[in-house]
């Protein structure tokens, strides 16, 4: 299983053509059993790869990604092509590619089709209503996380070597830890957003699922910049990511309250314990921290679905059907009043004051990932250290706060045991993606984190 760099440098060095390589890919998303894919465009994944071999033929260079297959999560426009943000009602061809998606294409990426989702990003599972369950390729009976679920398991089974999906309270880094990949959730603002459906824009992200750390840093310095057409990007500079970030003398915060009354099952707990000692004796300073506000579930709730509320206005008016889960969220989100809404944003507020004064005392702050590893379609409970805990919470428990901070968060999946293994969660200030993507290539280099193909790929891809 290549990653994505090690696939462009074979098309660069003419070991193999573009096409030869996204012919493989779509054989294999045709064979595959997961539904990982709402769209396949075979047509224009050719034609795209044809022109990559072109360019190589020519002397030009064909960009970085050349030749690489990626999957778009299927609410990110691409011109000429249906985006259904998951849902039975909207179907919108776009004329102009969004720019995230514009800029792989730009550096040679193939995109080779468009991945399921939960309806209109709205949930963690990928369980939609309208085009059956995404399926996980570590056990089909278990989904792959949402909301990009479909992004997860492309990259995990390897029918696309990256992809890319949306992340407003976790829904790359939900995917990237129940498939057993890379995920990365950018600043709020890093990556423009224009040409994706909205959930909550004032927390909305785009960003990277890969096989390997160095890819997701590939394509975040391809995607990050501003953009005209976005008024939530900024222009902030980009700092290049360096070399592997060693944890020598690096301040790492243990945010001990928000980690132990989280849904945890014992299997997360104890890999997540193994970590902290592993850094620990790599003569990292483990310290023990305090982010007040980081637990309140209804204001969080409140501050996003007022947004989401807003977004599908026009549409509720118009009687538009949904799933039966989203249709009870959107009642709820109906109901949220301009004081509750307000709350919230006052709540979101008092959480970045918090993140900040913790980020004067470390450089790095890690949880775990989720609080389980595995949810099983079709069941809404998931068994914990607790007892039985809601899906959504313990999935999101420790990713959704962190969207409503605006920060950085990076998940590789742990060395160990599980099917897929336990995944840790890495934050850091705003605008310091260099250090999560540093500090996860530790990881990687020294074999605590680990990215493994799952054992039953190739039955559910042909």
């Amino acid at each position: 299983m290549s990653d994505a760099r090690e696939l462009a440098a074979a098309v660069r060095g003419r070991e193999v053509t573009a096409a030869e390589t996204i012919t493989d890919y779509l054989e294999r998303i045709d064979a595959s059993t997961l539904n990982a894919f709402n769209l396949v465009d075979h047509e224009g994944a050719l034609a795209s790869a044809r022109s990559v071999d072109q360019k190589i033929v020519a002397g030009e260079d064909p960009g970085p990604l050349a030749g690489v297959p990626i999957a778009v999560k299927d609410l990110i426009d691409q011109a000429g092509l249906m985006n259904t943000a998951g849902s039975s009602f909207y179907r919108v061809i776009p004329d102009r590619t969004a720019p995230a998606v514009e800029r792989l294409e730009r550096a040679g990426a193939v995109a080779v089709g468009r991945t399921g989702l939960h309806e209109f990003a709205f949930g963690f599972s990928s369980e939609n209503h309208w085009f059956g369950a995404v399926r996980n390729p570590w056990n089909p009976d278990t989904s792959p996380g949402g909301s990009s679920g479909g992004s997860g398991a492309a990259v995990a089974a390897d029918l696309a070597a990256a992809a890319l999906g949306t992340d407003t309270g976790g829904s790359v880094r939900v995917p990237a830890a129940l498939c057993g990949v890379i995920g990365l959730k950018v600043t709020h603002g890093r990556i423009p957003i224009s040409g994706v459906f909205p959930l909550a824009p004032s927390i909305d992200t785009v960003g990277p699922l890969t096989r390997s750390v160095g890819d997701a840093a590939l394509l975040f310095s391809l995607m990050a910049g501003g953009d005209t057409s976005d008024p939530w990007s900024s222009y902030s500079p980009v700092p290049p990511v360096g070399p592997p970030l060693e944890p020598t003398g690096l301040r790492i915060g243990v945010p001990r309250a928000w980690i132990d009354e989280g849904p945890l099952t014992r299997d997360v707990e104890s890999a997540f314990g193994s970590l902290c000692d592993s850094l620990d004796e790599a003569a990292a300073q483990i310290e023990p921290i305090d982010i007040p506000e980081v637990i309140a579930p209804d204001l969080l709730l409140a501050s996003a679905y007022g947004e989401v509320a807003a977004v599908h206005r026009s549409f509720r008016s118009s009687g538009n059907e949904y799933g039966p889960e989203i249709e009870r969220r959107m009642q709820r989100a109906d109901t949220v009043t301009l004081d509750e809404y307000l709350e919230g944003l006052s709540w979101r507020a008092r959480l970045r004051q918090s993140f900040e004064r913790a980020f004067e005392q470390v450089d790095l702050i890690i949880t775990p990932a989720t609080g389980a590893t595995a949810k099983v379609i079709g069941e809404v409970m998931i068994e914990t250290g607790k007892g039985p805990a809601h899906y959504r919470s313990a999935l999101s428990w420790f990713s959704a706060p962190v969207n409503h901070a605006g920060l950085p968060a990076l998940v590789v999946p742990l060395a160990g045991a599980g099917a897929p293994p336990a995944a840790v969660q890495i934050m850091a200030p705003w605008w310091h993606e260099h250090r999560l993507l540093g500090f996860g290539a530790h990881l990687e280099a020294s074999g605590l984190g680990n990215v493994k193909t799952p054992p039953d790929a190739k039955k559910t891809t042909g």
